[in-house]
């Protein structure tokens, strides 16, 4: 799909997405005062996901989760009324890259490094948000949040460190064999014993 189909394709949908907005609020008596602005910034997040997944585009599905993500919060301290959480719910921003950027690699076919480069963030999101939460007292400092995260991060760090191994195992083979003029693998010295027996007999 080039650049100008997914174009009208995302312009489509926008439409769509409005279309469906408006005639809702015709239909439905009262809809608007019953819709809470953070919904509004929740369904942004969603229709980013959407034109992701339809034109499938991944580098969208980072912006999607983002917004997303920040809208979740919003509406969840608007319900609330403890607007006080933002001192510390705002780490989780950039485990919401950290999502998008797993969903991103997931699309793009490369599940290892989804894991990689997006676990990582999410990770240091979740380790912010329970620091700040026990510092502005969202969090009990006693609570068994620590032991998780860190069991977390413990993992991850050696799932990675086993990943790159891996990776740079067949490389660092394939730097340390020796290569002869024309490409060839040089002869092993059993290989050459055998033949020089062979000759001899």
């Amino acid at each position: 799909m080039d650049h100008r189909s997914r174009s009208a394709i995302i312009t489509g949908l926008l439409l769509i997405a409005l279309g469906v907005f408006f005639l809702v609020t015709r239909i439905v008596p009262g809809f608007l005062d019953t819709l809470s602005w953070p919904l509004v910034v929740m369904g942004v997040g969603a229709i980013f996901l959407v034109i992701a997944l339809v034109t499938w585009t991944p580098g969208l599905a980072v912006p999607a989760f983002i917004i997303g993500g920040i809208g979740a919060l919003l509406y969840w301290m608007n319900a609330t009324g403890e607007w006080w959480r933002w001192s510390y719910s705002w780490a989780l921003i950039p485990g919401f890259v950290g999502v998008g950027v797993v969903v991103n690699e997931l699309m793009e076919g490369r599940p290892l490094k989804a894991i990689v480069e997006g676990g990582w963030p999410i990770l240091i999101s979740l380790l912010l948000f329970f620091l700040f939460g026990s510092f502005f007292g969202g969090f009990s400092w006693k609570g068994p949040w620590w032991a998780i995260v860190l069991i977390a991060i413990g993992v991850q760090l050696a799932f990675t460190c086993f990943l790159i191994g891996i990776v740079e195992m067949p490389l660092q083979r394939k730097a340390a064999t020796p290569r002869v003029a024309g490409g060839a693998a040089p002869e092993q010295p059993a290989a050459r014993i055998s033949r020089t027996r062979s000759r001899d007999a």
